[in-house]
């Protein structure tokens, strides 16, 4: 399946489609970024399902005709997606089903199931592919892919019209890299509004398959390491995302996993609100990246982990 990255019209109209179905989110500045740039929060956390997803699954849904959704939804997604799908098919009276890979996260797999979502988790091998394959044969319903379809990726693009309005002058967007369905509706969208504007993908160490396809020049396979960052990072990045990924994005950035975990601790004191690995990565990547001077957006794309996880890493800290 190929792809392709949405227009400006088509993100605004994403937005048109989505008014009252997702929140606008606060831009937060952090008083203490630790580093020697101004950085600033885009917190998706506070989406109803805790998580930037809403907007590319609501947008995907709704932009679907109402005859197509009769035998439901699904996707596959290790939580997240899953769970904007799921929100997202409830408010239209409609199942929704997903594939999980057999990592997810049992808080993630638990908010899927409050949200009335049936799970089938499968070995992560089995759940790439429907990934490639753009759904999984037999399965009824309408197919809700997380990252490639323009459609997901205008609805993450409204972040970048609401950044833009919020922070004209802004210099870089870190965005937490997956699948690479919000890094590139995000830097779609700003490319329209704001060609100057740079937008870097981040990665988890250990997880960092975007970091390997731009030095290799294509996509390659890593030794993929599971972390607590468990929304992004793969063994490759998908090949219908690996262009735009290539043409719209500056660069990808790499945390170190304690450097994630040390922007977490950071943005729970002085934000007060609780990140996933993922959610934490692009402030930690902009902590590394030694950039000076600069406007700089972190987005903090979800919410997703386990209470004992936060303990763990709060308490690491001191």
């Amino acid at each position: 399946m190929t792809t392709h990255a949405p227009t400006l019209a088509d993100i605004e109209a994403a937005r048109a489609r989505l008014a009252g179905h997702i929140v606008r989110t606060p831009l937060i500045r952090l008083a203490d970024p630790g580093c020697d740039s101004e950085v600033w929060l885009k917190l998706e956390t506070l989406q109803p399902i805790g998580s930037f997803k809403l907007r590319g699954a609501g947008n995907r849904i709704l932009a679907t005709p109402p005859s197509e959704l009769a035998a439901g939804v699904y996707t596959a997604s290790s939580g997240n997606m899953a769970q904007g799908v799921a929100w997202m098919a409830r408010q239209l009276g409609i199942p929704a089903r997903v594939i999980v890979p057999d990592n997810a996260p049992e808080a993630k797999l638990a908010a899927i199931r409050a949200l009335g979502g049936s799970i089938d988790q499968v070995p992560f091998a089995a759940w790439w592919q429907v990934l490639l394959d753009n759904g999984r044969a037999g399965e009824p319903g309408r197919f809700v892919h997380p990252v490639s379809e323009p459609e997901v990726m205008a609805g993450n693009g409204t972040i970048a019209l609401e950044i833009m309005e919020d922070l004209p002058d802004l210099d870089t967007v870190i965005v937490p890299f997956g699948g690479g369905g919000l890094a590139c509706g995000i830097a779609a969208g700003l490319r329209a509004l704001s060609p100057g504007a740079e937008v870097y993908a981040c990665e988890a160490e250990g997880a960092a398959p975007l970091a390997a396809a731009l030095a290799a020049g294509h996509p390659v396979d890593i030794d993929y390491r599971q972390s607590f960052v468990s929304g992004i990072g793969s063994a490759t990045v998908l090949p219908n995302m690996w262009p735009l990924a290539r043409d719209l994005l500056a660069g990808a950035m790499v945390a170190p996993i304690l450097d994630i975990e040390a922007a977490l601790r950071s943005i729970v004191r002085q934000v007060r609100v609780v990140p996933e690995g993922a959610g934490a990565a692009a402030l930690a990547a902009a902590r590394g990246s030694g950039l000076r001077g600069r406007k700089i957006v972190c987005i903090v794309s979800g919410s997703g982990i386990a209470f004992s996880e936060v303990a763990r890493i709060m308490a690491a800290g001191g």
